[in-house]
């Protein structure tokens, strides 16, 4: 049988440990900080891309164009455009509005470069001259006129630049795509 030693531990060993538990903690708490921004702003991207998703999924499934609306600072809505049976607009329903969490907004900050799709970046929300951006029937993405439309969405927190995510949009396929800004270039999700 083994016997052990009744003292315990000393003072000073246990300020070492207090110690070490402290310096290991605030690590932690810094590293935290700037991670979050980050997070919530993939948050945020799933948000869009779900949203893209679905009004894609539900323009097929319906045979019916759903509009896309992205308003600011921090919503994106699906729109559902009415028709009758002799294919006459006779109005819309407004089918979802989500919000973004967090603080992330449509925010493009400035600096960062156009992603690999090189569909332009001059704004937040870009979509060249479209007034109204919507998925066809087809699944494609379409201007007010009907034309194939391409664009990219950019959200960030704050302005923690590397806290800013792109999505794309291939207009004649309806593709999504997302992309995450490392510090130096965009990278696929």
């Amino acid at each position: 049988m083994l016997w052990r030693s009744a003292r315990g531990f000393s003072v000073l060993e246990l300020m070492l440990v207090v110690g070490i538990i402290g310096i290991v903690s605030g690590i932690s708490v810094i590293q935290i900080g700037n991670t979050l921004p980050g997070m919530k702003s993939d948050g945020a991207m799933r948000v869009v891309m779900s949203q893209l998703n679905t009004a894609r999924n539900l323009a097929v499934a319906q045979r019916r164009y759903m509009r896309v609306n992205f308003l600011q600072p921090s919503q994106i809505q699906i729109v559902r455009v009415e028709v009758n049976s002799s294919g006459t607009v006779t109005g819309t329903t407004t089918l979802s509005t989500v919000n973004f969490e967090g603080g992330v907004t449509y925010n493009k900050i400035s600096g960062l470069i156009d992603t690999p799709d090189g569909l332009g970046m001059a704004s937040a929300v870009d979509f060249g001259t479209a007034t109204t951006i919507q998925f066809s029937t087809d699944g494609s993405l379409v201007d007010q006129t009907g034309s194939p439309l391409n664009g990219t969405i950019v959200l960030a927190n704050a302005n923690y630049k590397t806290s800013s995510r792109a999505i794309t949009v291939l207009g004649s396929t309806g593709h999504i795509r997302a992309y995450k800004w490392n510090g130096t270039a965009w990278t696929l999700v």
